[in-house]
Formats: structure tokens, sequence, C-alpha cells
């Protein structure tokens, strides 16, 4: 059997790379795509026995992300909720999903983003059969396209964070209360199908809570999403010095870049870097890299939905995607230069 990121490699260069401007130019993610990621095994990287190592993830991330963006960034999602699961003692929900989203024959979105900020976007209150979910969810991926998604929220009485899961089909009825869905146009990833979600009154009960956790549990949770979010910069930076190479570009300096700005998320998931400064470096290093191949590729570049241009668009969307105030405050400092790629400021 090969390696799990030899098949990332091999979906990628045979799949997702080739109908990749196709996809940018459409807005609409072929359902063929997710078959393959299900056949080939993704859909259940963060469950199978046979899974690949933590030193594997990196790489198999990065090459899927800069292969289809979209397709990734939609795909990506499914993971937190297998690992949710996995861990959960909702038994009756265990067994109600787990199988069939770690096969991918069932596919799941996460709403999480209402509940970060403070005070929270999305609020929890406790009643007697569940919780009552009243607020907005700024930004959901997937939607139309996942079966199932996880909503995160925040109790408003004791700080804790509710996590749920629903049917993404049925949320939107007399039984569950109000659901709101605005869809948004993103600048890259369209086709990911993201989508503002606004709730008032909306009920779930308890036998679809997956789990209720402090928020230091949540926060230390938040490191690893990041780890993992930031490979999506770290895959676009990859496929333009690859795009830059087969146009005859000197790529040294670039790869030495991104072994650096690896290095730093390795560093940083060890607790010898700061995550948000890592985060910054790799967006930094995907927007050069980006404008490297923009100016490679010359006046076609200009031409919309054409590899060059949108893997500058997919690098913008990296600077603020999935981000935190602390990622700002460090890209807003090093695209001035005030920061160094080593996270040092310089005097």
């Amino acid at each position: 059997m090969t390696s799990w990121p030899e098949r990332a490699r091999d979906l990628a260069d045979t799949v997702l790379f080739p109908a990749a401007d196709a996809v940018d130019a459409a807005g609409e993610i072929p359902r063929s795509h997710f078959d393959a990621l299900a056949a080939a095994g993704f859909y259940g990287l963060a469950a199978r026995d046979d899974g690949p190592d933590m030193s594997e993830l990196p790489d198999i991330f990065e090459t899927l992300c800069g292969a289809c963006l979209s397709t990734a960034f939609t795909w990506m999602q499914h993971g937190g909720v297998v690992m949710s699961l996995a861990n959960s003692p909702n038994e009756g929900l265990r067994n109600k999903y787990f199988d069939e989203l770690v096969d991918g024959s069932m596919t799941a979105g996460v709403a999480f983003a209402g509940a970060i900020p403070r005070p929270p976007k999305l609020y929890a209150r406790r009643e007697a059969s569940g919780y009552v979910l009243d607020g907005s969810a700024p930004f959901v991926s997937g939607w139309g396209i996942v079966d199932v998604v996880q909503l995160s929220a925040r109790d408003e009485f004791d700080d804790s964070i509710v996590h749920a899961i629903v049917s993404a089909q049925a949320v939107d009825g007399t039984d569950t209360g109000s659901l709101t869905v605005e869809p948004l146009t993103l600048i890259a990833a369209d086709a990911s199908n993201t989508v503002r979600l606004r709730f008032e009154n909306f009920h779930v009960d308890d036998a679809s809570v997956v789990s209720v956790v402090t928020d230091s549990q949540f926060q230390a949770g938040q490191l690893y999403g990041s780890w993992i979010n930031g490979c999506m910069a770290m895959g676009i930076a990859r496929r333009c010095i690859q795009q830059m190479e087969e146009l005859g570009v000197d790529v040294d300096a670039y790869r030495r870049l991104h072994a650096g700005a690896r290095a730093n998320f390795d560093d940083a998931l060890a607790g010898r870097y700061d995550m948000f400064c890592a985060r910054a470096d790799a967006s930094e290093l995907a927007v050069r890299t980006a404008a490297a191949l923009v100016a490679a590729t010359g006046s076609s570049a200009l031409v919309g939905h054409g590899t060059a241009e949108r893997l500058m668009r997919e690098a913008t969307f990296t600077l603020v995607a999935a981000s935190r105030p602390q990622m700002k405050t460090a890209l807003l400092k090093g695209l001035s230069g005030e920061r160094t790629g080593s996270g040092e400021e310089r005097g």
C-alpha cells in the first residue's frame, strides 16, 4: 500500500489540480472530488487504525490544499467532527454517525467561529431537554454539500462550550426554531459554499450534544486547529513554488523559506514558537510566492481564473481565513517590516 502522502500526491496530480481552475470559475466542486477523497480513505484520517503518523499530516494537508483549495477547505472541516465523535461520551450519537463519517458515505462541516470571540456571537442557553441557541455562526463552509454540521456555542451562564451535531438538511424547520442562511461570496474557495447562519430560539436536544467542554479545553483544541489551518497557506506556497520551477525559475530560496516556515509550525505545536506568528509567517510566504508566480507567468496572469491569478487570490484568502486577532497583529507587523520571520521585532 502506498503511503498517505503518496496517496495525497496522486489524488492532487490526477484529480484535484487539473480541475482546480475550472472549479474556481464554475463555483462548484464536482461530487466526484469528494468521492475520490472517500475512496482513498481521507475522510477517516482522524480515526483510522492504519491512518498516517502525525508527522505526515502537514505533507498531506499541504498537498491537497495546494491542489484545489475549494475542495480541501470543505473537506478539512470533516476531520474535526470525526475527532469529536471519537471522544464523545454520547454513545447513541456516535453509533448514529461515526462509521459513515469515517468511510465518507456521510460528510460533515463545522460552525465553531461563533463560540470563539468575547463576547461570543453564538450563545447556548440550557433548558430541560437540551439547549437553545441564539446568535450567529459567521463562517460555515460546505453548506448544501455536507450532510451534518457540528454547531459550537458558548453557554451564557458558565462559559462552557457546547458542541452539537445536527443534520444539515433538517435544521431549518418548525421543530427546531428559526435559522436564517446567508450565502457569502468569497474572494477565493468560493465553491466551498460558505454561508453565515443566524439562529433565533434554535433548539438542540441532548441526544445531539456531542460534548460540553470548558473554555480552557476548547482553547487547547484551537491550537491544534491553527496548526492544521496553517497548511492552507503552506500548501498554496508549495504549489506556487512548483509552478515557478516548471517555468524555469530558480526556486531554491523559496524552498528554504518554505522549510523555515514549516519548522516554525512544528516548533509552535511543541511550545517553542508562537502559533499566531507561525500562521502569519505562512500567509506572508503564500502571498510572496504567489506574487512571484504572477511575475514569472507574465501578462497571462491577469486573465481571471487562471492558475497564477487563482493562487494569488487563494494566498490573500489565507491572510484572514480561520484567523485570530493575534495573527492579524503579527501579519500587520510583518507586512510593515517590523517583524522578522523568526517572530522577533526589529529595533
